[in-house]
């Protein structure tokens, strides 16, 4: 009895990987799995696949006695029957080859990656991280535009998803981004908004922008705003670019990245 043990991504890969190396067909061994694979999020939890393939016994008939002559020699001369010829072929072209079984393989790993649904995927994650802290009234509505993809959480507990400043509301959109794009057959951008507060803290930041530009010109020196992220320094960037008396543009190194807005005569 030969038996081989296999390692792979997922059951079928690894069954077809051992079948290759013991050059027999799916019918020919007894297949125990060991262990399911698991994908995992982000590379955590994920977990191989482990098969023990052993290859059937053939019963071979025993001859009582290998000496005895047979009783009608002219049976050995007789052509098989057609039918039984046909029998056999039919048997043999039944048995797919090792290379239909890769093939096999292949065929349903392309078909779970295009059944993959990755904006589902990311819903999942936002539902889980919710449930961690203690969400558990969680909706969200997904809108696609393009390579754009909006997600507008709503929740009794919307303060937990925002955090301080928006911050933890934007770690949720750059790992929900890196979720939506795993599996994504093209590149998507993720916007997370939680019951509009990105518009809101929008105008609050064109209010904050118009209040320190009069501050520097007041004062006659550069002002700095505290470190935030690249797109809401777009936003003032974008409110003051009609000044034609003070510059704004940003120093430092992200995440620690911020704004700086200066009287034009001072540079």
């Amino acid at each position: 009895m030969k038996q081989l043990t296999q390692i792979g991504a997922t059951t079928q890969e690894a069954i077809s990987l051992a079948l290759q190396k013991l050059g027999k067909t799916r019918e020919q061994v007894d297949v125990e799995v060991l262990q399911e694979g698991k994908k995992g999020f982000l590379g955590f939890g994920a977990r191989s696949a482990e098969v023990r393939v052993t290859i059937k016994e053939v019963q071979v008939p025993t001859i009582e006695n290998e000496k005895a002559e047979p009783q009608n020699t002219t049976q050995l001369d007789e052509p098989l029957a057609v039918d039984n010829v046909e029998t056999i072929s039919s048997q043999v072209s039944e048995q797919p080859s090792e290379i239909e079984a890769v093939q096999q393989v292949v065929k349903e790993q392309n078909e779970e990656v295009d059944s993959a649904n990755p904006i589902e995927d990311a819903k999942a994650y936002l539902v889980s991280i919710a449930e961690q802290l203690d969400i558990h009234d969680l909706d969200i509505a997904t809108t696609r535009e393009g390579k754009y993809v909006l997600f507008q959480l709503k929740s009794e507990k919307a303060a937990l998803l925002i955090g301080k400043r928006g911050q933890t509301l934007n770690s949720l959109q750059q790992l929900t981004q890196l979720i939506l794009n795993k599996s994504a057959k093209q590149f998507l951008m993720v916007k997370l908004d939680v019951e509009n507060y990105r518009e809101r803290r929008q105008v609050a930041l064109e209010l904050l922008a118009d209040r320190m530009a009069d501050k520097a010109l007041r004062l006659n020196q550069r002002v700095a705003f505290e470190p935030m992220p690249s797109y809401e320094r777009k936003i003032i960037h974008n409110q003051l670019a009609n000044r034609l008396d003070l510059e704004t543009y940003s120093e430092g190194t992200e995440p620690n990245r911020y704004l700086v807005i200066e009287p034009v005569k001072n540079r």
